[in-house]
Formats: C-alpha cells, sequence, structure tokens
C-alpha cells in the first residue's frame, strides 16, 4: 500500500483479493521503463477502478494482468501478478482466461466480418460443459443487452460503437469468467450508452459475483460504479482510496473530476502530492 493512500486503506487481506499486483516494473524493448512499483488489489467480487490521463500506464497495467504485453516486446521484470492465489505473470493469454480472467480490450476489437452473434459464441471457445449451456449463457446476455439481440444476425463491423463495446462485453461473459478487466469502456460513447454499459458492469456484479478492474480516463463515471479507485501518473499509482473518499478529496476534484481552482497544471505540483513524493524516490 502506498503513502498516498487515503484515510481509509484497503486493508484486504490476500485471501480477500481476487488479483493483487505486488510492485511491478514492466519494460518494453528492453530498456524503456513504463510502469515502475505499480501495486494493486481487486476484492472477490469488487469493482476497482484504475484512473489517469491517457499515457499514465493504465492499460499497460492490463496488459502485464492479461498477459498481452509479448505481443508488443513488454515484460514484467520485476514484482509478482496473483490471480485466485496463483501467481500468473508468466502463463499464457490462453491459461489466464481458463482459470477465468479476460481482458475486453481498448477499442472494442470485434470481429467485423462475422455476425453479433457469432461473436459472441466466440467468446464460449474454451468451455466443455456443453451446447445446452452456453445457449442458457447466450439467452442471458440477449436479456441483459437487448439491443444485441434485435443484431443478432448484423455484422458486427456495421453496427455502433455502442453495440460493438456491449457485444465485447457480451463476449467476455460467455466465457463464464470470474474477473473482467474492462479497458476505456467510455471511449468514443455517447454519455447515455456509457452509463448503460457501467450500469451492466454493476448488475453482473451484484448478480453473478463477477469482479471488475476498470481502466477509465472518465473519472466521474469510474467512481460512481466502483468501491476502490487508484489514480496513475507515469506508470506509478500516485494516490488510491475509497471511491467516495476519492470523490470528495480536493485535488481529485481539480485535476480529475473538473472542478478546477486557481492556476495549477500538474496534479504533481500539488501541496498534498508533494507530500507523498518520497514514495516516489
Amino acid at each position: 500500500m502506498s503513502i498516498a493512500t487515503l484515510e481509509t486503506p484497503n486493508t484486504s487481506t490476500a485471501t480477500d483479493n481476487i488479483l493483487s499486483l505486488n510492485n511491478i516494473e514492466v519494460i518494453y524493448d528492453h530498456v524503456i521503463l513504463v510502469l515502475k512499483g505499480v501495486s494493486l488489489h481487486v476484492p472477490r467480487k469488487g469493482i476497482v477502478a484504475i484512473l489517469g490521463a491517457n499515457g499514465a500506464g493504465k492499460t499497460t497495467t492490463l496488459k502485464a494482468i492479461s498477459n498481452l504485453l509479448k505481443a508488443e516486446r513488454g515484460e514484467v521484470t520485476k514484482g509478482s501478478i496473483v490471480f485466485e492465489g496463483e501467481r500468473v505473470d508468466k502463463m499464457s493469454p490462453n491459461e489466464l482466461v481458463r482459470r477465468g480472467c479476460i481482458q475486453v480490450m481498448e477499442g472494442r476489437h470485434c470481429f467485423g466480418h462475422l455476425s453479433i452473434e457469432e461473436n459472441l459464441l466466440t467468446g464460449a471457445f474454451t468451455r466443455r460443459d456443453g451446447n445446452a449451456a452456453i445457449k442458457r449463457d447466450l439467452e442471458k446476455i440477449y436479456e441483459l443487452f437487448p439491443r444485441l439481440k434485435q443484431r443478432r444476425t448484423s455484422q458486427a463491423g456495421y453496427t455502433s460503437g455502442g453495440e460493438q463495446q456491449m457485444c465485447a462485453v457480451g463476449r467476455a461473459m460467455m466465457s463464464k469468467p470470474k474477473m473482467i478487466l474492462l479497458d476505456e469502456p467510455s471511449m468514443g460513447l455517447a454519455p447515455q450508452i456509457v452509463e448503460e454499459i457501467f450500469e451492466i458492469v454493476r448488475r453482473l456484479n451484484a448478480e453473478d459475483g463477477v469482479s471488475f478492474l476498470v481502466a477509465e480516463q472518465n473519472t466521474n463515471m469510474a467512481l460512481r460504479y466502483a468501491t476502490y479507485g487508484y489514480i496513475m501518473e507515469t506508470g506509478r499509482v500516485v494516490m488510491d482510496g475509497e471511491a467516495s473518499m476519492l470523490r470528495e478529496n480536493e485535488d481529485v476534484k481539480e485535476f480529475y473530476l473538473g472542478v478546477a481552482e486557481g492556476n495549477k497544471k500538474s496534479f504533481r505540483e500539488v501541496k498534498s502530492y508533494k507530500r507523498r513524493k518520497r514514495w516516489l524516490s
């Protein structure tokens, strides 16, 4: 836990956490240090947000968890990543999916030439519980996302951005995950669609017990639905705390919730951040 933690710390024990990152470091091309000692925890059946501007390290953090860094010549060089009590930072992405952790990538990434229903069914590829169970879960996805049922035969590439994001989340749910890593779900979408997607996240969490780690620039929306948040800047966690406390923190209000005072230009310049700067040295 960083010194930047707010008044109520994340006191959950290791057995309460479905996911733990312990002081991880990520390097690209053997020379570019991107993540610098990142530690965070996701409680079982929790919703946790990673907040920060573009380039803060949010997506890299998610890719480190899902083991997608190698495709971009990146690697975790220090620290450990533990999922369900087992270290997973050396596993392949498909092994992690089979264990119940799946990432919904930024930008939706549907198979444009396949129909919505075909996209959803690709999410069940690793399942071995039979066609009847898969069909039941498909109908549940259509219950969660009625718009997808209407467009089930349409090519995904010709659907709206919101429908593609719903399809991407639905496809992840078809793998029956214990945890979903959700990367920038609000990007490029209308506010009404964003709220609809976050409401689905809340419902999946409450009804199915799915844990979520959400990387998001829309701090207002993320802190409405998450219970705990981590704020990142330049590859480090600079603040973390209960979502309700982050919403009320003056520095967070100024730099991430749009309530500006004075002429401060950087989160690093505020007094409370300077008091914590020893943690970054």
